[in-house]
């Protein structure tokens, strides 16, 4: 009995399991959610019962209920799917647990590889901070004609000077009610000041018995654009999953703001919804929701061109600037050309947030930025419309502080989005800072294409409107002073960027000196450059290089004729110091550069170099079969000693080499006596004399492949015998 009385029941779960699936499934998930519940505590409970509970909760609304849910659900190690992911990181964010929500976010994306949500979620993912520290573009006020029901949108007609808005109200003395959340089907309303604030019902040749939602008029207010659930009747109202979609309807506007002629638009279809509306400024672009297939997923943003009879032509997909795997809803085009649309899957404060994009000369998407604070908050914030004059409007939101779910709210725009980035600073003298007027800024691209001059004012100051997250350069003039050039790198959502021009007075004489690295010609910075006038003493530079690498200092009391005796000396840690002296005469007026008249490249000075490769060394000459130090061999090998005195940790082998001709055994004999003459001479004058030995290698490590031991015969010249014949100081340890 007590067998039967089980299977019995879990016979009876099963089903009740079955029914609350369907209407899960259906997307009535107020019906969904008391079965559900009465199956938490039963024997066939599993992780997955408490996700589609939580994911209930969370489309009606309820966020605690959300998350209590999904906290049970994921305490299993059962899979479940991604968008319950992504639902939870959503739920706690509306209840401003935002660093738990950010921590769902990250396995979202780890869940969903390459999903933009969490592309865009790891790439803003200082978003709060950086939302919160933005000044507000809104402030946003309440209105009188809220209820405790569902209350949004507000499209203006001018013809009747009045305002439509979408709501749940039970006005209708037969009340329709849908699965969603148990609230009245939506209907449209109007509201007037001129009607003293009264609210009114449209009629039911405009209100079905099911939704009504988002409209907008165009062409002067002689037509509208509505949002519909499908009204066909029979098996033609649902799609093949048993959902009914959305559509959008046209209609004519007489003179009094009558509507007739209600028709379908031709981009309808059963199995996707189409809603809505947004027309753009002239008329001719119509941009809207759907989840037809093909978009990123979820509800989408579209457009495509509307036709003098009303002929919508082919959708176009926004993208993925504005459109994720999220949903994307409610656009709307300001006076000014600038789309507005509400967005859950780009990363915001929570809910869905307010975003506006920036729309090139064809209607396409070219920057996105978030709507900032006040007008968004950690709950859904949509549904934002203009009122013609541009700068005031209505939004809905179901924040704190409202009547009920959704609420209309009027605002005010304070400050204007800008997606140019104002590129804008102050020409000024480097050595007193005072401003240069009527200088000149030229702005350039990457390539070098000029793109815009602009002469500063009595201040200095010059501006350019540029383009996010593109490099360019500036070019600063100004007469009587050196030209200088900056690149820069604008980013991707800054409203303005300051780079400033600090110009050097150019000298009637003066020298310059660009220091680059031997290796690769790159500019050096931190060398310390002292250049000494040898006839008087007189130091007339002293100054370490700038990322630039050059270095300029004035002539004083120098005409032309005179001759200069100069002496050049370039220090930088980890690089060879290099002194040298030039003869210089002046031939002209102006800038004297000291890297075209003589080598200031520094090498830099590492374990496994030969210092015979970056300093002047001549080869090591001994007399034949002997390996006494020379005169002109001491000269170079002092050159050595000097580096190493410079360098008191390095270590060096110092290495002798033969060409092939002679035995290889006499060979290797006579290097090693040389190498060790030659690296006892230097021993003796450095300290710590062991850094340096000699060894030699004879015929073994031939530079040119020239070998001629025993039969065989070499056909090389003299000058790669030569080559062969070398002496190496390679640093073992520094």
């Amino acid at each position: 009995m007590i067998l039967v009385f089980l299977v019995n029941t879990i016979i009876a779960q099963t089903g009740k399991l079955k029914k609350a699936d369907q209407y899960y499934d259906l997307l009535a998930y107020s019906e969904a959610i008391p079965i559900y519940e009465d199956l938490k505590s039963s024997a066939i409970n599993r992780p997955e019962i408490s996700a589609k509970l939580a994911l209930s909760y969370f489309h009606i609304g309820n966020m605690v209920g959300a998350t209590e849910n999904y906290a049970l659900a994921f305490q299993s190690e059962q899979e479940l799917a991604a968008e319950h992911y992504f639902t939870y990181a959503q739920a706690l964010k509306q209840l401003g647990k935002y660093t738990e929500s950010d921590s769902w976010m990250v396995k979202y994306d780890q869940k969903v590889a390459g999903s933009l949500i969490g592309k865009n979620f790891l790439k803003n993912k200082d978003y709060l901070q950086s939302i919160n520290n933005t000044a507000p573009h809104f402030e946003v006020g309440k209105v009188s004609f809220n209820t405790e029901e569902e209350d949004f949108g507000g499209y203006y007609s001018s013809v009747q000077n009045m305002l439509y808005f979408v709501s749940s109200r039970a006005t209708n003395p037969i009340r329709w009610s849908y699965g969603w959340n148990g609230h009245s089907f939506l209907d449209l309303y109007t509201y007037s000041e001129n009607s003293k604030g009264q609210t009114k019902r449209l009629s039911s040749k405009i209100n079905s018995k099911f939704h009504e939602g988002p409209l907008c008029f165009f062409n002067n207010n002689k037509n509208v654009l509505l949002t519909r659930n499908n009204l066909q009747k029979g098996k033609l109202r649902k799609d093949s999953k048993g959902i009914q979609n959305l559509k959008l309807f046209i209609a004519d506007v007489n003179a009094s703001g009558q509507w007739s002629n209600i028709r379908e638009v031709n981009i309808n279809s059963r199995e996707y919804s189409v809603g809505h509306p947004a027309v753009s400024p002239d008329g001719k672009t119509l941009y809207f929701v759907s989840d037809m297939p093909g978009g990123s997923g979820g509800a989408d943003l579209y457009k495509a061109s509307i036709s003098l009879d009303g002929t919508i032509g082919k959708p176009e997909n926004l993208g993925s600037l504005v459109n994720t795997e999220g949903q994307e809803m409610f656009p709307w085009i300001s006076p000014q050309g600038q789309l507005f649309f509400a967005s859950n899957g780009l990363t915001g404060l929570g809910g869905l947030d307010i975003f506006v994009a920036e729309l090139d000369e064809n209607g396409k998407i070219r920057a996105v930025q978030h709507g900032g604070p006040v007008i968004n908050t950690q709950w859904d914030d949509f549904g934002l419309t203009f009122l013609p004059d541009g700068k005031s409007g209505y939004v809905s939101s179901n924040r704190e502080g409202g009547l009920g779910g959704d609420d209309i709210y009027s605002f005010n725009l304070i400050r204007p989005f800008l997606f140019k980035t104002l590129l804008s600073g102050q020409i000024t003298d480097l050595t007193t800072g005072s401003p240069l007027p009527n200088g000149t800024v030229t702005l350039l691209d990457e390539e070098g294409n000029v793109l815009g001059t602009d002469e500063a004012d009595a201040d200095g100051a010059y501006s350019f409107e540029v383009e996010p997250g593109k490099n360019y350069k500036l070019v600063f003039n100004n007469a009587g002073y050196d030209t200088q050039d900056k690149t820069l790198s604008v980013p991707e959502n800054a409203s303005s960027i300051i780079s400033n021009g600090e110009l050097s007075r150019t000298p009637t004489f003066g020298l310059m000196c660009l220091v680059t690295d031997a290796a690769n010609s790159q500019p050096l910075d931190n060398v310390a450059v002292i250049i000494k006038d040898i006839k008087t003493g007189k130091i007339l530079l002293s100054s370490s290089t700038p990322v630039s690498g050059s270095v300029i200092t004035s002539l004083d009391n120098v005409k032309l004729g005179d001759n200069l005796n100069l002496e050049i000396t370039l220090t930088r840690d980890g690089y060879l110091s290099k002194s040298q002296t030039l003869n210089l005469g002046i031939t002209k007026p102006g800038m004297i550069n000291l890297h075209e008249l003589m080598d200031v490249q520094l090498a830099k000075v590492e374990v496994g170099i030969d210092l015979a490769t970056i300093i002047d060394i001549k080869p090591i000459y001994f007399d034949l079969g002997k390996a006494t130090i020379r005169k002109d061999a001491a000269i170079e090998l002092d050159k050595i000693v000097k580096v190493m005195n410079d360098y008191p940790n390095m270590e060096i082998e110092l290495g002798s080499h033969t060409d092939c001709r002679g035995s290889m055994a006499s060979n290797t004999a006579l290097s090693d006596k040389r190498a060790k003459a030659s690296a006892e001479y230097i021993r003796k004058k450095i300290s710590n004399p062991a850094r340096i030995y000699g060894k030699g290698y004879g015929e073994t490590k031939l530079k040119v492949d020239c070998p001629c031991e025993g039969a065989v015969k070499s056909s090389c010249s003299e000058d790669e015998h030569q080559k062969n014949r070398r002496t190496e100081f390679i640093i073992i340890k520094m």
